[in-house]
């Protein structure tokens, strides 16, 4: 079985080693003898992690996706464009592709899944989603019969690390961003990760498959952890929380029917929850659902060898469906409907800087009553040489515009000088984090 590779970067160097090393095992398994037969470089001439015969390199990747030579091709170039039209071609052409391109699953998932079902041939994506943890097939295959009702789970490495070191090297963000940048889990622009976007490609595509439903990554709100400081991670400490971001996806009863509500945030996690315990670049993800309950899977996230390891499995999947004439399909995507982000309804954490004065927390109690936002708890750290107190709340439940509401009244109030963090609270059961 003949393999194309577009790429090879340090997960496309991996995987040609894993395929290397590992040919005599999958052949005495499976009956195929895989063999990497072209692979497209940017650079031909560019050293690299892995020893290639010179005929084997391109710098045409299209040439790869049309050679009558290559059997199966496995896109890890990234980006949109031009991978969209490579898997389009390849897939037109009866050629199953693999890839572990987040991005354009996130952005094009539908009409690329519709190809593959048209042709006949696989299009299988495990690397997408949380690395070298094996989670979508068994997403898409062993709970294809499931009732799933939520999916959320830390799915980048990057920010996860970066809120270890806050958490328990008492690290301000830019510390532990740096910390992160030079051992190399963060990018010199970490913007995609610290922002939230890595993980909303990712929550997209396993709204699509946990749901049936056609959720792009235009559908997911979407907060980073740059706001978080020191002294909310101090007070997450103080009462059992700790603080990761999540993606999230949740089944939910809307007017009209079941909506889809799906976001990455910030959010305090109990720290009797199993992903509250979740530390470094690891990754995990939390599955709840009516007949299995709870379901958590837990691994490295990212890294050359584990995404390779997830690219290689489904590479053999396909192979084998190939070999059979037979291929998996995720199915006809139905359009999603989206509950309005406005509708989301959560606890939540937020601080505020104030006048330390008599009858500043009657008047900021007013804002949240006057709003139909009730008080959880609150704790004031007063005595300041500049006459201010830090006041912090944790509310019960209230849907997104009331909070809104109440933020923008509160920072109307004379008394108030800023309000600082909002985040969300991770309660048992019910729509929101």
């Amino acid at each position: 079985m003949r393999v194309g590779v577009l790429g090879c970067g340090t997960v496309g160097s991996s995987l040609i080693s894993l395929v290397q090393r590992q040919r005599a095992t999958i052949a005495s398994r499976t009956g195929l003898q895989l063999e990497v037969t072209r692979v497209a470089v940017r650079d031909v001439s560019r050293p690299r992690a892995v020893e290639l015969a010179p005929e084997v390199l391109t710098t045409d990747p299209a040439a790869v996706v049309a050679d009558p030579a290559v059997d199966v091709v496995v896109e890890l170039m990234g980006g949109l464009e031009p991978a969209r039209t490579l898997v389009l071609e390849a897939l037109a052409a009866g050629k199953p592709v693999v890839t572990a391109n987040k991005a354009l699953l996130a952005s094009h998932g539908p009409e690329l899944f519709k190809a593959a079902a048209d042709a006949g041939v696989d299009l299988l994506f495990e690397a997408a989603v949380a690395g070298g943890i094996p989670f979508v097939r068994p997403l898409r295959e062993s709970l294809l019969g499931e009732p799933v009702h939520r999916v959320m789970g830390i799915v980048n490495g990057t920010t996860n690390f970066i809120l270890t070191r806050m958490t328990e090297a008492g690290a301000d963000y830019a510390e532990a961003l740096a910390e992160a940048q030079a051992l190399g889990y963060a990018e010199a622009d970490p913007t995609a990760d610290v922002e939230g976007h890595d993980a909303a490609a990712k929550i997209a595509i396993v709204a699509s498959i946990a749901f049936g439903a056609a959720v792009t990554v235009d559908d997911v709100v979407v907060e980073g952890i740059s706001g978080i400081t020191a002294a909310d991670i101090a007070f997450a400490g103080r009462h059992g929380f700790a603080v990761k971001l999540l993606a999230d996806a949740q089944l939910t009863d809307g007017d009209d029917g079941p909506e889809i509500a799906v976001r990455v945030n910030p959010v305090l996690v109990p720290e009797t929850h199993p992903l509250a315990s979740v530390r470094e670049s690891f990754n995990a993800v939390f599955v709840q659902g009516d007949a299995v309950g709870d379901l958590m899977f837990y691994g490295r996230g990212a890294g050359g060898d584990p995404t390779a390891s997830a690219v290689l499995g489904d590479l053999v999947d396909a192979a084998v469906n190939l070999d059979r004439g037979a291929h998996a399909s995720v199915g006809a995507l139905a359009p999603a409907r989206i509950r309005p982000p406005e509708e989301a309804s959560a606890a939540r954490y937020l601080s505020l800087q104030a006048v330390d004065q008599p009858g500043v927390l009657a008047a900021v109690a007013g804002v949240f009553g006057e709003h139909g936002v009730s008080i959880a708890s609150m704790e004031q750290e007063g005595g300041s040489a500049d006459g201010q107190a830090r006041i912090e709340f944790v509310t019960h439940r209230a849907v997104e515009r009331s909070l809104r509401a109440t933020l923008a009244a509160l920072e109307e109030l004379d008394v108030v000088h800023s309000v600082g963090s909002v985040v969300q609270v991770l309660t048992d059961g019910g729509e929101g984090a």
